[in-house]
């Protein structure tokens, strides 16, 4: 089935807020095995927002509109939806005891007439209760073509998505859908494209998508069959053969899982604990392991050693090393990392230091040079790194190569 998004609000089209909700869609849709050609944003207009929506009903057979189902007078997407469709508007008696058990329990009080507006809907549609909100979704269903309305708001609709929405959307399609991601650090897009070219280039079902992110990249292997255990079957020679490929790069399997709760995970199984030393990331990659449930297991203690003056007094950086050789160097770099394991005693240390910019760059040590180092159990590691973009680039480039080199670090010491 071919599917498209509209989505509605003048905000959207000013810049006011980022259309997460799009993106989430879209990604749910890829999901579902529902092919997405277009997408649409569209103010509270609507004569321009019927248009929209006419143009979008003759080329896909689901479309999708989220936004502009709230109490005000700018709220008009349910109101020209049930126009298009020649649908009128009824009271669902179900929706307004919701709305005003919502408002009984905050204990609002009088509760405005224009709220009663979100109790009204097309006539024969589906109503899809809203959890966390007084507008609920709608689901209208008119000769072979579907038209769903989502409110605008992310915490209403993602949870509304997931619940409702998907599964009704799963029915739809004739065959069962499966997807599985497999996430990989320590290779770029380019070459990890490169690694299955020929993959790519014969695949039919299942299907392989890669997405880039910073320091990582994403394979989503999607297969089709009439049944779940058809489609996993499709899926384990092409499964078998990624993890040939690529290998210990492959960090997990799991799409929840992210690249610091891995590396939490492995230091938890080696109990192995961790201090950290960062300069021009500032806390970022101490940060974003604390992020992680249960990282207070593993994690000792975390400097952040911004001047040379802290390099030296807090965890021992020589004077002479600074002088002849800098804080941007793999030297200091290294006395960072065995200073860390010196002052606190713990088993592992990452140490951070590079010129994040957009000033402070030279010939020699231009912006985006970073050194890294980490010490596993007294093997001592350090890379050098060159990350191109604006000084928020460089920095969170710098935490994933800091993640990618300590899950590498404790891997090869594991198998010594």
């Amino acid at each position: 089935m071919i599917v498209e998004l509209i989505s509605v609000g003048t905000e959207l089209l000013l810049g006011n807020i980022v259309n997460t909700n799009a993106a989430f869609l879209s990604e749910k849709c890829a999901q579902l095995g529902l092919s997405l050609y277009y997408q649409t944003v569209v103010g509270d207009n609507p004569e321009r927002l019927e248009e929209t929506l006419k143009t979008a009903l003759g080329r896909s057979d689901v479309v999708i509109l989220g936004g502009g189902l709230g109490p005000t007078q700018d709220d008009l997407t349910k109101e020209t939806a049930a126009k298009v469709l020649g649908k009128e508007l009824v009271e669902d008696a179900h929706t307004r005891k919701r709305i005003q058990g919502f408002f009984d329990v905050r204990c609002v009080g009088e509760i405005t007439d224009n709220n009663w507006k979100q109790a009204l809907v097309p006539e024969g549609s589906m109503v899809v209760d809203n959890d966390n909100g007084t507008a609920p979704g709608i689901i209208m269903e008119e000769k072979g073509k579907i038209v769903i309305l989502l409110p605008g708001p992310p915490n209403e609709m993602i949870p509304m998505f997931q619940k409702d929405i998907f599964p009704y959307l799963n029915k739809k399609q004739p065959e069962v859908i499966i997807s599985e991601m497999i996430k990989i650090c320590g290779i770029g897009e380019s070459k990890a494209e490169t690694m299955i070219a020929d993959l790519i280039q014969s695949q039919t079902n299942p299907t392989i998508a890669t997405y880039a992110k910073i320091g990582e990249v994403h394979l989503r292997l999607t297969a089709k069959a009439d049944n779940e255990a058809a489609a996993r079957k499709l899926m384990k020679p092409v499964i078998r053969e990624l993890k040939v490929r690529f290998g210990g790069h492959i960090y997990t399997t799991d799409e929840q899982t992210t690249l610091e709760e891995a590396v939490v995970q492995l230091l938890k199984e080696q109990q192995l604990s961790l201090t950290t030393v960062e300069s021009c990331t500032g806390g970022l990659f101490t940060g974003r392991l604390v992020n992680v449930q249960g990282a207070s297991e593993v994690l000792k203690q975390g400097f952040i050693t911004y001047s040379n003056k802290a390099k030296r007094k807090l965890i021992g950086v020589k004077k002479l090393t600074l002088k002849e050789f800098g804080a941007v160097s793999e030297k200091t770099a290294k006395e960072m990392a065995k200073g860390a394991i010196l002052t606190t005693g713990s088993d592992v240390a990452v140490a951070i230091t590079g010129i994040a910019g957009p000033d402070g760059g030279t010939k020699e040590k231009p912006v985006g040079l970073v050194y890294i180092a980490v010490s596993v159990k007294g093997n001592l590691r350090v890379e050098k790194y060159h990350f191109t973009g604006n000084r928020a680039k460089i920095r969170e480039s710098a935490v994933v190569a800091a993640l990618t080199l300590l899950r590498t670090g404790i891997l090869e010491t594991i198998k010594f």
